[in-house]
């Protein structure tokens, strides 16, 4: 009786989210996290059919493993047969089980054990899929939490044909960084404080990425670790297919001035000098800077450049900030709370630069932030919990920093 009242409710959680939530990519995550929730799952993911290709990629995913980047044959693998055949499938056994190809979630930081898939019919086709995988208590699925999921993707399947939801799935991505199974340990004392716990992620090539969570879950120290200012306990970090997990004195320097640039929530300024010769400082850093000038320019203060930063509004520190960050010419910029420190207005111009950086220069930009409104414009919203990847979702269509609102 208590099964049927948590399944009764999680199936009226989740019409509430399909019926009443505008955003119909926020509506199916927000489908998925109560499914995953509900049948105590380690992790979950909605695949969409891309019919150019016809190969399957998750547009949302919870759990420590990054599969951002895999894709599916339709037809093979479990995921591709429940798409192409439109049966559902209960697995107990995936290393046995002859249809499990172990590519998913395995090659990216979690054995997969059990699984529940099943697919996403809009009553003219199939579309994708559901998955969920391993109950956490090691216990199988059994056929009630199967009509579960499956109510679940007849919902999600009919509002997304109501609604319409438009999926571009778009190229595989480059990879420019990777963490595998990364761990950060602290000594305060005689006390070990483990603050990253296994992290699995991918950074792209141009791409513009947010990392949401609460304090103290272990987002900046998992930044820094990417940026070389701080150093991993354990695992492996890749930085273009190189292993970049213990960097010699050299390789740390040389990977700091020329492939990564920094922003944080304090602006670092030096205040003797004018916002040009801030940038003109950094650039003589490097072999191959953008003219300071330049610079200046794109970030809009061109009429400043002359101005101390005791002269300037916080707003036009932060973009003397990303001028520094962006003259060196950086693969990838690393954002600690840009816009923690300033107003609505002034925010906004600091995230429409960022936006710049992305789209028209082709840069990575990697940025953590409390203000979940941000994450509407990025490609990828990555949310940590507890040290560990909770949950990576596609943005479809990335708003611009000029139409968000908080």
């Amino acid at each position: 009786m208590a099964e049927e009242k948590r399944f009764a409710k999680a199936t009226w959680q989740i019409m509430e989210q399909l019926l009443e939530v505008d955003n119909l990519e926020d509506a199916l995550s927000g489908s998925l996290e109560i499914i995953v929730k509900t049948l105590n799952s380690e992790a979950g993911a909605i695949w969409f059919l891309d019919t150019k290709t016809d190969r399957l990629s998750p547009l949302f995913h919870i759990g420590p493993a990054d599969i951002s980047n895999i894709t599916v044959e339709n037809g093979l693998g479990l995921e591709g047969i429940v798409t192409k055949t439109g049966k559902s499938v209960i697995v107990e056994d995936a290393a046995n089980d002859p249809r499990f190809d172990g590519t998913v979630f395995d090659d990216n930081g979690l054995e997969t054990k059990t699984m529940i898939c099943v697919p996403l019919n809009n009553l003219h086709d199939i579309i994708g899929c559901v998955q969920v995988v391993n109950k956490k208590d090691g216990s199988l699925y059994d056929a009630e939490e199967l009509q579960l999921c499956e109510r679940m993707a007849s919902l999600a399947a009919i509002t997304i044909d109501e609604k319409g939801l438009l999926v571009d799935l778009g190229e595989k991505k480059e990879i420019l960084a990777v963490l595998k199974d990364v761990t950060k340990e602290f000594q305060t004392g005689d006390t070990v404080l483990q603050v990253l716990k296994g992290i699995n992620l991918e950074i792209y090539k141009n791409e513009f990425v947010v990392v949401l969570g609460e304090s103290g879950c272990g987002k900046s120290t998992m930044m820094n670790i990417i940026g070389g200012m701080d150093f991993l306990t354990d695992g492996t970090l890749e930085i273009e297919g190189k292993d970049f997990s213990h960097p010699s004195d050299d390789e740390l320097t040389k990977f700091r001035r020329e492939t990564v640039g920094f922003i944080f929530q304090a602006y670092n300024l030096m205040p003797n000098l004018t916002a040009l010769e801030n940038v003109q400082f950094i650039a003589e850093l490097v072999s191959d800077p953008m003219p300071a000038e330049e610079a200046i320019e794109k970030v809009g203060l061109t009429s400043r450049a002359n101005n101390y930063p005791g002269q300037m509004s916080g707003g036009q520190q932060q973009r003397v900030s990303i001028a520094r960050a962006i003259v060196k010419r950086p693969q990838l910029i690393l954002a600690d709370e840009p816009t923690a420190a300033l107003d609505y207005t002034t925010s906004i111009e600091v995230l429409s630069v960022i936006e710049s950086i992305v789209r028209d220069q082709g840069a990575t930009v990697m940025m953590v932030t409390h203000n979940p409104e941000i994450a509407k414009m990025a490609d990828r919203v990555v949310k940590v919990r507890n040290g560990k990847i909770a949950s990576i979702k596609k943005n479809m269509h990335p708003l611009h920093a000029e139409d968000l609102v908080w």
